[in-house]
């Protein structure tokens, strides 16, 4: 029997019309560098590894929820907020909240070129 993680979130799945353009936001925007999987039934774009510890997902060509209608990602950013919401807008996704402060951090709502809904966070110090 494997080791089950603790966190309720085990996985995520972000569907898009276009791997290549959707890499590219999310490396930009995120300010990582992510990889490319082809060996599965799809094609597929790696947030992390296997290996890493925590919750981690993967881009899939799909087809995104209407605007509104799907789930929101969180996902975590080093840097300010304010300079993650220059790096969305600068690689065409939109800032559509201000800063959010709550106990655990701050974080903005923004979408992904495909109107995927995504909350950029920051842990507090």
């Amino acid at each position: 029997m494997s080791e089950q993680p603790n966190n309720t979130a085990v996985w995520f799945e972000i569907p898009v019309t276009d791997l290549d353009a959707a890499q590219r936001f999310y490396e930009e925007a995120l300010s990582i560098s992510m990889t490319r999987n082809d060996d599965g039934p799809n094609p597929m774009v790696m947030f992390s590894s296997m290996a890493d510890m925590g919750v981690s997902g993967h881009l899939y060509p799909g087809t995104p929820a209407e605007a509104g209608a799907g789930n929101t990602i969180h996902l975590a950013v080093d840097g300010t907020l304010g300079d993650a919401m220059g790096r969305v807008k600068a690689a065409g996704g939109q800032v559509v909240s201000p800063v959010i402060d709550i106990p655990a951090g701050s974080f903005f709502y923004a979408t992904d070129p495909d109107g995927n809904s995504v909350g950029l966070f920051t842990a507090a110090a």
